[in-house]
Protein backbone atom coordinates (compact mmCIF):
# COMPACT_ATOMS: atom_id res chain seq x y z
CA UNK A 1 0.00 0.00 0.00
CA UNK A 2 0.82 3.55 -0.57
CA UNK A 3 2.48 5.52 2.20
CA UNK A 4 0.66 6.69 4.75
CA UNK A 5 -0.68 9.90 5.49
CA UNK A 6 0.53 11.66 9.10
CA UNK A 7 -1.00 14.93 8.85
CA UNK A 8 -3.26 16.53 11.20
CA UNK A 9 -6.58 17.80 9.58
CA UNK A 10 -5.11 21.69 10.03
CA UNK A 11 -1.14 21.53 11.33
CA UNK A 12 1.25 20.07 8.71
CA UNK A 13 4.22 18.42 10.30
CA UNK A 14 7.67 17.52 7.91
CA UNK A 15 6.54 14.01 7.76
CA UNK A 16 3.05 14.46 7.54
CA UNK A 17 3.46 16.25 4.05
CA UNK A 18 6.17 14.04 3.11
CA UNK A 19 3.72 11.32 3.50
CA UNK A 20 0.85 13.36 1.24
CA UNK A 21 3.53 14.38 -1.83
CA UNK A 22 4.74 10.49 -1.35
CA UNK A 23 1.18 9.23 -1.66
CA UNK A 24 0.95 11.82 -4.79
CA UNK A 25 3.32 10.13 -6.45
CA UNK A 26 2.37 7.02 -6.48
CA UNK A 27 -1.07 7.48 -7.69
CA UNK A 28 0.47 9.83 -10.15
CA UNK A 29 2.67 7.32 -11.41
CA UNK A 30 0.11 4.87 -11.48
CA UNK A 31 -2.08 7.13 -13.64
CA UNK A 32 0.80 7.82 -15.77
CA UNK A 33 1.16 4.13 -16.32
CA UNK A 34 -2.13 3.74 -17.33
CA UNK A 35 -3.17 6.64 -19.46
CA UNK A 36 -0.15 6.33 -21.66
CA UNK A 37 -1.17 2.43 -22.27
CA UNK A 38 2.49 1.43 -20.91
CA UNK A 39 0.56 -1.67 -19.70
CA UNK A 40 -2.61 -3.47 -20.52
CA UNK A 41 -5.22 -2.31 -19.02
CA UNK A 42 -5.91 -5.43 -17.50
CA UNK A 43 -2.83 -5.02 -15.11
CA UNK A 44 -4.97 -2.22 -13.09
CA UNK A 45 -7.60 -2.23 -10.58
CA UNK A 46 -9.97 0.49 -9.40
CA UNK A 47 -9.13 2.35 -6.19
CA UNK A 48 -11.14 5.44 -4.49
CA UNK A 49 -8.96 8.38 -3.75
CA UNK A 50 -8.63 12.49 -3.33
CA UNK A 51 -12.19 11.97 -4.71
CA UNK A 52 -11.03 9.89 -7.93
CA UNK A 53 -11.32 6.63 -9.13
CA UNK A 54 -7.80 6.12 -10.32
CA UNK A 55 -6.56 3.00 -11.51
CA UNK A 56 -3.39 1.39 -9.96
CA UNK A 57 -1.25 -1.35 -11.47
CA UNK A 58 -1.20 -5.07 -9.87
CA UNK A 59 1.31 -6.26 -11.79
CA UNK A 60 3.73 -7.60 -8.63
CA UNK A 61 7.25 -6.20 -9.68
CA UNK A 62 5.84 -2.54 -10.80
CA UNK A 63 4.11 -2.46 -7.41
CA UNK A 64 7.30 -3.55 -5.47
CA UNK A 65 9.25 -1.02 -7.27
CA UNK A 66 7.21 1.46 -6.53
CA UNK A 67 6.07 0.44 -2.61
CA UNK A 68 9.52 -0.58 -1.89
CA UNK A 69 11.72 1.07 -3.77
CA UNK A 70 10.62 4.63 -4.91
CA UNK A 71 7.93 6.05 -2.72
CA UNK A 72 9.97 4.73 0.96
CA UNK A 73 13.36 6.61 -0.87
CA UNK A 74 11.07 9.43 -2.15
CA UNK A 75 9.55 9.97 1.89
CA UNK A 76 12.94 9.83 3.38
CA UNK A 77 14.55 12.43 1.27
CA UNK A 78 11.20 14.49 1.26
CA UNK A 79 11.74 14.32 5.14
CA UNK A 80 15.84 15.32 4.80
CA UNK A 81 14.75 18.28 2.33
CA UNK A 82 17.12 16.76 0.01
CA UNK A 83 15.12 16.18 -3.52
CA UNK A 84 14.09 18.92 -5.78
CA UNK A 85 12.82 17.21 -8.52
CA UNK A 86 11.45 13.48 -9.61
CA UNK A 87 10.69 12.50 -13.42
CA UNK A 88 9.45 9.87 -14.73
CA UNK A 89 10.60 9.17 -18.49
CA UNK A 90 8.87 6.90 -20.87
CA UNK A 91 11.14 5.69 -23.55
CA UNK A 92 11.11 3.65 -26.14
CA UNK A 93 11.47 -0.42 -24.92
CA UNK A 94 14.16 -1.20 -28.53
CA UNK A 95 15.80 2.09 -28.75
CA UNK A 96 15.97 3.18 -25.15
CA UNK A 97 15.06 6.56 -27.16
CA UNK A 98 12.74 8.96 -24.56
CA UNK A 99 9.58 9.51 -25.74
CA UNK A 100 7.68 11.77 -22.87
CA UNK A 101 9.36 12.89 -19.75
CA UNK A 102 6.65 13.76 -16.72
CA UNK A 103 9.16 16.69 -14.58
CA UNK A 104 7.96 17.48 -11.10
CA UNK A 105 9.94 20.30 -9.61
CA UNK A 106 9.42 19.89 -5.54
CA UNK A 107 10.47 23.10 -3.25
CA UNK A 108 10.60 22.51 0.29
CA UNK A 109 10.44 25.11 3.49
CA UNK A 110 14.39 24.55 4.81
CA UNK A 111 12.66 26.17 7.95
CA UNK A 112 10.65 23.23 8.56
CA UNK A 113 13.79 20.59 7.96
CA UNK A 114 15.59 23.29 10.34
CA UNK A 115 16.33 21.54 14.21
CA UNK A 116 13.24 24.01 15.42
CA UNK A 117 11.18 22.62 12.07
CA UNK A 118 8.65 21.43 14.48
CA UNK A 119 8.24 24.73 16.12
CA UNK A 120 7.73 26.47 12.54
CA UNK A 121 5.26 24.28 10.83
CA UNK A 122 2.19 25.77 8.84
CA UNK A 123 -1.78 25.03 8.62
CA UNK A 124 -3.97 23.95 5.86
CA UNK A 125 -7.12 21.93 5.65
CA UNK A 126 -6.05 18.88 4.27
CA UNK A 127 -9.16 18.99 2.13
CA UNK A 128 -7.60 21.72 0.25
CA UNK A 129 -4.50 19.80 -0.58
CA UNK A 130 -6.35 16.71 -1.75
CA UNK A 131 -8.58 19.37 -3.79
CA UNK A 132 -5.19 20.74 -5.83
CA UNK A 133 -3.93 16.82 -5.81
CA UNK A 134 -7.31 16.29 -7.26
CA UNK A 135 -6.85 18.74 -10.19
CA UNK A 136 -3.05 17.55 -11.33
CA UNK A 137 -4.26 13.61 -11.55
CA UNK A 138 -7.28 15.23 -13.79
CA UNK A 139 -4.98 17.30 -15.64
CA UNK A 140 -2.91 13.73 -15.93
CA UNK A 141 -6.12 11.63 -17.08
CA UNK A 142 -6.71 14.63 -19.67
CA UNK A 143 -3.37 14.36 -21.38
CA UNK A 144 -4.45 11.48 -23.56
CA UNK A 145 -6.58 14.37 -25.56
CA UNK A 146 -3.02 16.19 -26.75
CA UNK A 147 0.21 13.64 -26.28
CA UNK A 148 1.39 11.85 -29.16
CA UNK A 149 0.04 8.63 -29.24
CA UNK A 150 3.01 6.03 -28.23
CA UNK A 151 3.12 3.22 -31.05
CA UNK A 152 5.67 1.63 -29.60
CA UNK A 153 6.37 -0.88 -27.14
CA UNK A 154 7.11 1.12 -23.87
CA UNK A 155 9.08 1.24 -20.52
CA UNK A 156 8.85 3.57 -17.81
CA UNK A 157 12.08 4.98 -15.56
CA UNK A 158 11.96 7.07 -12.53
CA UNK A 159 14.30 9.52 -11.54
CA UNK A 160 15.48 11.24 -8.61
CA UNK A 161 17.50 14.67 -8.39
CA UNK A 162 18.64 14.98 -4.92
CA UNK A 163 21.33 17.66 -3.14
CA UNK A 164 24.31 16.46 -2.94
CA UNK A 165 24.44 15.96 0.93
CA UNK A 166 20.91 13.29 0.46
CA UNK A 167 22.38 10.31 2.57
CA UNK A 168 20.83 6.77 2.85
CA UNK A 169 20.53 6.36 -0.73
CA UNK A 170 19.45 2.75 -1.38
CA UNK A 171 21.49 -0.02 -3.39
CA UNK A 172 18.63 -0.42 -5.75
CA UNK A 173 18.92 2.80 -7.26
CA UNK A 174 21.65 3.68 -9.58
CA UNK A 175 23.63 6.89 -11.81
CA UNK A 176 21.02 7.45 -14.92
CA UNK A 177 21.36 9.62 -17.91
CA UNK A 178 18.42 12.63 -17.78
CA UNK A 179 16.75 11.06 -21.19
CA UNK A 180 16.21 15.12 -22.29
CA UNK A 181 14.06 14.63 -25.44
CA UNK A 182 15.32 16.57 -28.27
CA UNK A 183 12.92 18.75 -30.55
CA UNK A 184 10.54 18.15 -27.66
CA UNK A 185 7.26 20.18 -27.10
CA UNK A 186 6.04 20.92 -22.84
CA UNK A 187 3.00 21.24 -21.36
CA UNK A 188 2.49 22.78 -17.78
CA UNK A 189 0.77 20.74 -15.16
CA UNK A 190 -1.08 22.15 -12.25
CA UNK A 191 0.74 22.39 -8.79
CA UNK A 192 -0.41 21.66 -5.19
CA UNK A 193 1.20 23.12 -1.97
CA UNK A 194 1.74 20.91 1.63
CA UNK A 195 2.64 24.23 3.10
CA UNK A 196 5.79 22.52 3.47
CA UNK A 197 6.56 21.15 0.11
CA UNK A 198 5.44 22.29 -3.23
CA UNK A 199 4.76 20.41 -5.96
CA UNK A 200 4.79 22.05 -9.66
CA UNK A 201 4.38 19.76 -12.41
CA UNK A 202 5.14 19.64 -16.58
CA UNK A 203 5.21 17.15 -19.15
CA UNK A 204 7.52 17.59 -22.55
CA UNK A 205 7.19 15.07 -25.54
CA UNK A 206 8.82 14.75 -28.71
CA UNK A 207 7.33 16.92 -31.24
CA UNK A 208 7.89 14.96 -34.49
CA UNK A 209 5.85 11.46 -32.94
CA UNK A 210 3.40 10.65 -35.45
CA UNK A 211 -0.34 10.77 -33.98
Amino acid sequence: MPPTQQASLNKITLKGSAAIVSEFFYYGINSILYQRGIYPAEMFTREKKYGLTILVCTDDKIKEYLEENVCPQLTEWLEQGVVNRLVVVIKDVDTKEPLERWQFEIDCDKTVTSKDGEKNHKTKEIAEIHKEICAVIRQITATVTFLPLLETVCSFDVLFYTSHDAENISPKLEESSAFLITDSQEVKLRSFNTTVHKVEGAVSYKFNTIR
